[in-house]
């Protein structure tokens, strides 16, 4: 079996069809807001239940880990997944999966933010550029300039290093493209960039 999939119509997949589709890319931008959530109420959440931040984003991933493992035991699938989930880890649980880790490597708002909205907004922008028969060569260039505009907003917003953009919009980008069987985008499109941020920061010192 190869470890690649062919492109194809995720509305036809979809579980609810269109409107399990509309619903998924909802959820999908809606994690925009989970850095509001981590940044401004982490702490106060941690305090509650009396542990560190990081432990609570470790528990989160854990307990959504472990309701997927259930989910894959059972072999369903819930509205908005697409019907070739219920054999593998979803999408949802890859997404949870790289943002947390995200959280836990650079829990910083000039790296977090970017590297969540190129996800957020950018995965839907892409698909939805494809699903319309957008050629290959625009769906590129187009992405490219819309991701590298998020990173940009977050240069204003959140001091993120403006040059960063310049190499992001292309990575993500390229992160989000290989159709691998088993890893969903939604971990690549996370953990590809994160990857190179970490590398990059012994010469940014954002974290120091």
């Amino acid at each position: 079996m190869s470890e690649h999939v062919e492109l194809t119509n995720p509305v036809d997949l979809s579980v609810g069809g269109m409107s399990g589709h509309i619903f998924r890319r909802g959820i999908h931008v809606g994690m925009a807001v989970i850095p509001f959530v981590f940044f401004e109420w982490g702490q106060t959440i941690a305090d509650t239940i009396g542990v560190e931040v990081p432990q609570v984003v470790s528990i989160i991933i854990l307990a959504i880990l472990a309701a997927e493992g259930i989910r894959l035991k059972l072999g369903i699938t819930i509205f908005g997944q697409r019907e070739y989930e219920a054999k593998q880890v979803s999408a949802l649980a890859w997404g949870a999966f790289g943002v947390g880790v995200v959280f836990l490597l650079a829990p910083t708002e000039a790296y977090a933010w970017p590297l969540i909205l190129s996800l957020a907004f950018g995965d839907p922008f892409m698909g939805e550029l494809r699903r319309r028969g957008t050629e290959t060569r625009s769906v590129v260039i187009y992405s490219c300039l819309f991701i590298s505009a998020i990173w940009i907003a977050c240069w204003h917003f959140f001091a993120t290093p403006l040059w960063l953009a310049v190499i992001f919009g292309p990575l993500c980008v390229a992160s989000e493209w290989p159709r691998l069987r088993y890893i969903d985008d939604n971990a690549t499109m996370t953990l590809v960039p994160l990857g190179l941020i970490l590398v990059l920061e012994p010469f940014l010192l954002i974290m120091s």
